[in-house]
């Protein structure tokens, strides 16, 4: 039924961002942003840097914020007392380079996943597909943790340090393409032996790849399916199937016959493997999803529709073509699904054999799912090769590629990482297909920077 994809608050309260506190906050954090160095420091001999008193001041101002707003947020009380004194730490070290672990540390969403709870964030911190520099940012947030969700991750897909959220409102760091709050982009003067917890914005990826999904169909002549069409209209069943396509996606990171280190945090490897990497996560969703609509699950189909629209439509024209391995990704799945004949360009036309199309990713899936097994007894460039002849046995290679040329054509002396830097920037660059489809869409993707579901409802209307 329809009910069971809906989302209800936790609290009948309007929020801590209809709180004065909250604009004050905004206010002071925006005004110590500007001040900042890449590193998060405030350098004050820096042209337009402020006096250290006015810095002191605004901190002030910010540090008397959060103090408000914590009682109407008892859980988070041990966070907000650590940030309390790592704010006011920065500013009597004379605002040097922040250091936010001990709040970092305090601060455990994933401990009480209660769908609706609020949570008021402030972290010096770079926001991953969005602002590079570690500034100031204040978040307010609520968890989405439906029941049905919650069953799932119980009986079916254990992630305890998954936190599916929906935006209140930001600083200037989250008007941006970024979606997640991880604990990786804090400053901090250690990094954690592990982390317990990472936050996506479901809002954000439903709200945009509703708008593009929209778009690309449109201009594609797509004939949609009646449940396929429900989704890309709706925000609330578009956010209530991202959270579990991205809770499926995040285990996988740590489940199945994977390299040594899946996350390849610490590996300077080619971005077609980043790419695999990903697509695998989301075809392994694909897969499960497959699985979840035959026990009867609706959100399987949901999400089946999802992967495929997000990967066709609107991964392959986003962002730059240097090392984009999300791209590539949803390149790769197009030109698989294009060649084994589930999907049709003709007559300026798109046209997707539907019945078809689960059993042909799941097929794709497969075909990744040897390769991660038969590489843990290969050594890593060997992998890396053999990772290469999939990708362009569907994907044409840049002309000038030489690793297209193949070993001969590399300086097998030299470690494998030196052998990246003979990777083109745009290995496997847009086919015709989607060059056409990009300039159709650019002004579209643009649109998205800095999408709610508030953006997304309002276009609707």
């Amino acid at each position: 039924m329809r009910e069971d994809f809906l989302s209800v608050a936790a609290s009948g309260d309007e929020g801590i961002v209809r709180q004065p506190a909250w604009a004050v906050l905004k206010e002071a954090v925006e005004a110590i942003r500007v001040w900042q160095s890449k590193d998060g420091s405030i350098d004050f001999s820096a042209q337009g840097a402020p006096e250290p008193a006015e810095a002191e001041r605004e901190l002030s101002r910010a540090v008397g914020a959060v103090q408000e707003l914590a009682p109407l947020l008892p859980h988070d009380a041990a966070y907000h007392e650590a940030l309390v004194a790592d704010l006011r730490r920065w500013g009597a070290d004379g605002f040097g380079v922040p250091d936010f672990l001990d709040s970092l540390l305090a601060f455990q969403p994933a401990a009480d996943r209660r769908d609706g709870l609020e949570h008021l964030v402030v972290f010096a911190m770079y926001t991953q597909n969005g602002n590079p520099d570690r500034n100031l940012e204040a978040v307010a947030l609520r968890v989405v943790w439906p029941e049905w969700l919650a069953e799932l991750e119980h009986t079916r897909y254990d992630n305890p340090m998954f936190v599916p959220i929906t935006f209140e409102d930001f600083t200037s760091g989250y008007d941006t393409n970024s979606a997640v709050l991880f604990p990786e982009t804090v400053a901090v003067r250690e990094v954690p032996e592990r982390f317990s917890w990472g936050a996506i914005f479901c809002d954000r990826e439903a709200a945009r790849f509703r708008r593009v999904t929209e778009a690309a169909v449109t201009t594609l002549g797509l004939a949609l399916p009646e449940r396929a069409a429900e989704l890309v209209a709706d925000q609330e069943l578009a956010q209530q199937t991202f959270v579990l396509w991205d809770m499926i996606h995040d285990r996988t990171h740590s489940h199945g016959d994977l390299p040594f280190d899946p996350f390849m945090i610490k590996q300077r490897q080619p971005f077609w493997m980043y790419g695999l990497e990903e697509l695998r996560c989301d075809l392994t969703a694909f897969k499960e999803a497959v699985k979840l609509e035959a026990d009867g699950y609706e959100q399987g189909t949901l999400v089946q529709y999802a992967v495929l629209f997000d990967r066709l439509f609107r991964f392959p024209v986003t962002g730059e073509r240097v090392r984009n391995y999300d791209g590539l990704g949803g390149q790769l799945l197009f030109a698989y699904l294009h060649q084994h004949d589930v999907l049709r360009w003709t007559d300026n036309t798109l046209h997707i054999d539907w019945q078809r199309a689960p059993q042909v990713t799941n097929q794709l899936c497969a075909e990744i799912e040897k390769l991660y097994r038969d590489g843990i007894d290969r050594p890593k460039l060997v992998h890396w090769f053999a990772a290469y002849e999939l990708v362009s046995t569907y994907l044409a290679p840049h002309p000038g590629s030489v690793w297209a040329k193949g070993p001969d054509a590399l300086d097998l002396s030299l470690p494998p990482r030196k052998l990246v830097d003979d990777v083109l920037p745009d290995e496997f660059p847009l086919s015709m297909f989607y060059e056409a489809l990009a300039k159709k869409l650019r002004d579209v993707i643009a649109s998205t920077k800095g999408i709610t579901a508030d953006d997304a409802v309002r276009v609707a209307a």
